[in-house]
């Protein structure tokens, strides 16, 4: 099969499709993925077929330093038009695109093209009846607003957001205009939920198509197998537990603030602090003790976080996830979009207390929290039987079935 992959956002994103046009290759596929500029460097060392996306995305996205759900929906439509322009050219001379949802101009070019398109979820992003919105700050249900609503209110917003920008290069293609985004999308995609049932849910009254198959980890980047060395002896150099804190590519204004909070208290329970450093030089400004590691390189989750007793991170779909196969207690400090879901389904499943906030939570509070964290039996218990069960899933051989599914030529000679 010829297979045309689009991704863009941060690490927990593009690091998946990585893998998987990898595993594809492997298997007999030829493969073009598109993603942004920020990860060539990576696209090079997979040895992948791939094309940097001509509007540097997530870097003009973040350019401003703190990534708000408005910066997300502003980039996320100034884009659109150059998705078009991208991937017609490209979808042409495939049989199939498999594209995440934020590619909101997938559907409409798949359409244009006639090709299938397999419509990649990091979370429940399927209007329904049961669950609320993933992007919304109370991702938990409402006694009073039914999720249905919250999900009509969104698509407005939606709406409001890339319809317009839609239907002009619609029209120019000579397609008809689309009333609701929200409804077009699931229903011209075959949606495929790339994350864990055990982690996240779904909603059985989804009446689109859909399948849940697991997250696609991706443990065969190059890294700096030096640092890694350094961290491992940072944490066996004493019985002292080990708290790994994390915002990834995400920051905030009150990131240093927070950071030092947070290894003040490491630091009054004799704990082991270790900060990965991530896109915005997290805890650089925290005081060089015994007790602190700051990790400012790339390594894959599977190496570091069984070696930890605790996890705090921003809440990204790929760090919840590689938090969670860990078997490790987590704490989710989110800042935007689906986070909050995702830190909210910690809570729920009593693998960590849940979310804390950079501003509001008290210090005495989030002394609770840590302290929970490190030494909670149930959090402990709970998280390593989860972890059995993602370990379990096989998610990067799942997608690959799904998408070798489409494969009608070797249907047909399998039936002959």
């Amino acid at each position: 099969m010829r297979i045309l992959l689009v991704t863009r956002g941060s690490q927990g994103d593009i690091y998946p499709f990585l893998a998987l046009a990898r595993e594809l290759e492997s298997r007999g596929h030829d493969i073009t993925l598109s993603l942004p500029r920020a990860f060539e460097r990576e696209a090079k060392d997979a040895g992948v077929h791939f094309f940097t996306q001509a509007f540097d995305d997530i870097e003009g996205m973040m350019a401003g330093g703190e990534l708000s759900t408005g910066t997300f929906l502003a980039w996320t439509r100034r884009v659109i038009a150059s998705q078009f322009d991208e991937l017609i050219p490209l979808l042409k001379d495939h049989d199939i695109l498999v594209a995440t949802n934020t590619e909101f101009a997938a559907p409409s070019v798949a359409e244009y093209c006639g090709k299938p398109l397999i419509r990649i979820h990091y979370g429940p992003f399927i209007p329904g009846k049961v669950i609320p919105p993933p992007v919304m700050p109370w991702p938990r249900p409402h006694p009073i607003i039914r999720p249905a609503l919250l999900w009509s209110v969104l698509n407005m917003g939606l709406n409001l957001m890339v319809l317009k920008t839609l239907n002009r290069s619609r029209k120019i293609l000579g397609m008809k205009p689309i009333r609701d985004q929200g409804e077009h999308a699931p229903a011209n995609s075959d949606n495929y939920c790339m994350y864990s049932r055990y982690l996240g849910v779904y909603d059985p009254a989804w009446k689109y198509r859909w399948e849940i198959g697991g997250y696609c980890f991706n443990d065969s980047f190059s890294y700096d197998r030096a640092a890694l060395q350094d961290f491992l002896s940072f944490v066996k150099k004493d019985s002292r537990p080990t708290v790994f804190f994390t915002l990834g590519s995400c920051t905030a204004k009150d990131r240093d603030a927070f950071a030092q909070r947070l290894f003040d208290i490491v630091c009054r329970h004799n704990l082991k602090l270790v900060v990965g450093c991530g896109w915005w030089n997290l805890g650089t400004r925290l005081d060089r003790r015994e007790n602190l590691y700051l990790l400012d390189a790339a390594i894959p989750h599977s190496l570091i976080f069984p070696s930890c007793d605790g996890i705090i991170h921003h809440g990204g779909v790929g760090t919840s996830h590689s938090a969670a196969r860990s078997g490790r207690p987590q704490m989710i400090v989110p800042l935007l979009l689906d986070q909050f879901f995702w830190g909210y389904r910690v809570a729920q499943l009593g693998i960590g207390p849940g979310a804390a906030d950079f501003k509001r939570t008290p210090d005495r509070r989030l002394e609770e929290m840590i302290r929970g964290l490190v030494d909670s039996a149930s959090y402990k218990k709970n998280a390593a039987a989860l972890g059995e069960q993602i370990r379990s899933e096989r998610g990067l051989e799942n997608l690959c079935r799904h998408i070798e599914s489409y494969d009608t030529a070797a249907a047909c000679r399998l039936d002959a």
